[in-house]
């Protein structure tokens, strides 16, 4: 019987079959035995196989499908590389906020390219609209709106609070799967209780020392909002590691890079000291955001690309 995971928690996972049961399935020790330098090989969003046991009163999950693509971040196991978030995505939201707490725009430039490298479509989403009145905050604001169209990226506006543009949010999630993501305290449980009241997802406050969110969601889960429209609320991720790519291929993550790249006078231009390099001439001159080629160079001489926990 085939089924969609749910909810994975290691040995166990939640999955709805095709029949509309929501079964909890063992999962085949196998899985946990080929060598996978994950910490988990079953992931919320993967399409499995369940059968039952031969007493019937449970149920494995015997097979995984294969996956049209998934998120993924170095692990904070140390005894494994990464851990997969989720997978078969059919668009991200990384959900930011400018203030209370701000997120860092490293972070909103390490989960672009990885949906970049893993061919999703992905959206930046602006939380807690409502409460920009500060100069200080406006600027801000601009300044991350202004970084990211001018990227080529769809920067959407929204407060949970007023329910500022929810209608906007509402039509692009409409029959896909979403993945919602962001640093803990910018409200994506909160967002999510917005669009779908009758979810009643746990929210948290924020801590008024450090102005950070305090962790609500611990693991990854996949809801249904409405018929054939699915989201995938993550755990607020401190920072975000990135695994598996090497050092010449992140320019072609940074869409505008991957523009520029085609006026450089060396075809394997690593876009730092080259001469004839179109994406260096493009910073000096101001049409690529210094931030994000600033970004572009930590990522290029990071030995591990990233170190990241969850908050």
């Amino acid at each position: 019987m085939k089924g969609l995971v749910i909810r994975s928690t290691g040995s166990f996972a939640t999955v709805k079959t095709e029949d509309g049961v929501f079964r909890e399935c063992k999962v085949r020790g196998i899985f946990r035995m080929k060598g996978l330098r994950t910490t988990n090989p079953l992931a919320v969003g993967d399409r499995v196989v369940v059968e039952a046991s031969a007493a019937g009163d449970y149920h494995v999950i015997t097979e995984i499908d294969p996956r049209e693509n998934y998120i993924i971040r170095r692990s904070i196991n140390l005894s494994k590389e990464a851990h997969i978030l989720a997978a078969n995505i059919d668009q991200a939201f990384v959900i930011a906020t400018v203030s209370s707490p701000r997120t860092s725009l490293g972070f909103i430039d390490r989960m672009l390219i990885t949906c970049e490298a893993y061919h999703i479509p992905v959206v930046i989403v602006v939380n807690k609209c409502d409460l920009y009145s500060s100069d200080a905050d406006l600027d801000k604001l601009a300044e991350l709106q202004h970084i990211y169209t001018q990227a080529g990226y769809e920067v959407l506006l929204v407060s949970a609070a007023t329910g500022f543009n929810l209608e906007e949010l509402r039509k692009r999630m409409n029959l896909k799967i979403n993945l919602f993501t962001g640093h803990s305290g910018v409200g994506k449980s909160t967002l999510i209780n917005a669009i779908e009241p009758r979810l009643h997802l746990k929210t948290g406050e924020i801590s008024e020392v450090h102005s950070k969110g305090k962790h609500t969601t611990t693991f990854a889960e996949l809801f249904e909002l409405w018929e054939n429209t699915w989201i995938i609320d993550t755990p607020g991720v401190k920072e975000f590691g990135i695994v598996d790519m090497k050092k010449e291929e992140i320019g072609d993550y940074f869409p505008e890079i991957r523009r520029l790249s085609e006026h450089c006078r060396f075809a394997n231009c690593m876009h730092e000291n080259e001469p004839g390099c179109a994406v260096k001439e493009a910073a000096e001159r101001g049409d690529f955001e210094a931030q994000r080629y600033s970004s572009y160079l930590g990522l290029l001489h990071s030995e591990e690309l990233s170190k990241e926990s969850w908050d």
